[in-house]
């Protein structure tokens, strides 16, 4: 039996698993350990996620393609010939990555912190009539939390029809729980990919990392700030956390709220439409805009896909902010090569890192990223947990996603794909004055670390790919 079982753990390893490196490393466990090795396989190595994922999307609402932007428009937004010819090569793998369609007529406004971000979105609750959709990684039952707990109390009990998601794992980061008083509250509240069952674990692997929220179908925000009173750092918290976020008008809201529905249809089976949720949506500002989920359940990551394709299309600048940058290695050669191309990459991180370990498992890749000519700073201060990219001055990229493998391959998350040199600009100042505060690594900075050290984090480094 054990040798039966050995042969087929083999076997759907050496056909299942795209990477070379991935299969052999699993097939040499369970040859080289006879009965752990399928056993280990077994239980972590079968890819559940895609198979239990697949449903997530197939079936699930759709309101419609919207319009795309006319030449006109796009001549109009690239300013001169080159760069109309970037942005249409942009938009044309942007069409082979996902089949999401691009939507002019957008307006993204940033907010700063929880300072600006909660008030925005407690008003923007105040004001709806019909419906709110709230999705969240973490939803915490604090100072933050409660005030959204009454805010939705109150608009349920004006008759707006509510919903809520929050992540299965996100939700236990305070305790108790804000699912229990939203409950408490009559609040329609569900956990995405639940579970305390031990067999069920697959779910850890499975975070709905996304923050959408869309009021009467026609108001959304979305960025990478989650509901917690850190993010409130005006009322000095003990952990303070940096953040953007944002609001969004305009028809690419029914990109946000078509992605909560897919999500809600998932969990509980009900579907949203109708105009309570999708109605009739007008044009508020200049920016071409669309909505990009992405999770397990897809054939190719459209987040990273559409990373590496606009990094090989960037003439000038690449700009990062994010709080987990683990790229795998086809991203960083893609970032290199970039660099040594000419153009400008500069990467911010936070130095004081709410994740000990992603800290250690960062810091072995920096050495090649600097020696091709990129450039990496660390921000003192409070953890900044903000997710912001530009490029050129005209494409940004903004929402949930780390540059991290469990975002661009394991995690649901949700990022907006946007062109137009207003938010880019926006987005720009945002680096430059991290840029202006903080401290650049240098590769000699990094060879004269203790030995103990490199080994400790070149170790870390090892779990990359599951951190």
């Amino acid at each position: 039996m054990s040798l039966g079982a050995q042969l087929g753990a083999a076997g759907h390893a050496l056909l299942t698993k795209r990477d070379a490196r991935a299969a052999t490393g699993w097939i040499g466990l369970i040859l080289l350990v006879p009965l752990l090795g399928w056993i280990i396989y077994f239980l972590f190595g079968i890819n559940r996620i895609q198979r239990r994922a697949e449903t997530l999307r197939s079936g699930g609402h759709v309101t419609g393609e919207l319009s795309g932007p006319t030449g006109a428009e796009l001549s109009h937004m690239a300013g001169t010939d080159h760069g109309l010819r970037q942005l249409e090569r942009l938009m044309e793998l942007g069409g082979a990555v996902s089949q999401m369609p691009y939507s002019p007529g957008n307006h993204l406004t940033l907010l700063i912190n929880g300072d600006e971000a909660y008030p925005a979105m407690l008003e923007a609750i105040a004001r709806a009539r019909h419906s709110i959709a709230l999705s969240t990684y973490i939803f915490n039952h604090d100072k933050a939390g409660k005030a959204f707990i009454q805010a939705l109390r109150e608009a349920k009990a004006r008759g707006v029809k509510v919903r809520v998601l929050i992540d299965g794992v996100g939700s236990h980061y305070s305790f108790p729980s804000a699912v229990y008083y939203l409950h408490e509250a009559g609040i329609p509240c569900e956990r995405f990919l639940h579970s305390f069952l031990p067999w069920q674990m697959p779910y850890l692997n499975m975070r709905n990392h996304q923050k959408i929220l869309v009021i009467d179908g026609t108001e959304g925000f979305t960025g990478s700030m989650n509901i917690a009173e850190g993010n409130l750092t005006a009322q000095e918290p003990a952990h303070p956390i940096l953040d953007r976020h944002f609001k969004v008008d305009g028809p690419v809201v029914g990109q946000l709220m078509r992605t909560f529905a897919h999500e809600w249809r998932f969990v509980t089976g009900e579907i949203l439409t109708g105009p309570l949720w999708f109605p009739p949506l007008e044009r508020k500002g200049d920016l071409i805009v669309r909505g990009l989920p992405s999770g397990p359940d897809l054939p190719r990551n459209p987040l990273r896909w559409m990373l590496l394709g606009a990094i090989a299309q960037a003439q000038e600048s690449i700009r990062i902010v994010t709080p987990y940058f683990l790229p795998d290695s086809t991203l960083r050669a893609a970032l290199s090569v970039a660099a040594m191309r000419g153009v400008k990459v500069d990467i911010v991180l936070p130095a004081n890192n709410n994740l000990f370990y992603m800290k250690w498992a960062m810091l072995p890749q920096f050495e090649e990223l600097l020696e091709t000519g990129c450039r990496i700073y660390e921000t003192e201060g409070p953890f900044d947990h903000t997710k912001l990219t530009a490029i050129d001055g005209l494409w940004s990229f903004l929402g949930s996603a780390n540059w991290d493998a469990r975002s661009l391959r394991l995690n649901f998350e949700f990022n907006l794909e946007a062109f137009g040199r207003s938010l880019a600009e926006d987005i720009d100042r945002e680096i430059g004055a991290r840029i202006a505060r903080a401290r650049p690594l240098t590769i000699s900075a990094l060879q004269e670390r203790p030995v103990a050290l490199k080994v400790r984090d070149n170790i870390a480094r090892l779990f990359s790919p599951y951190l």
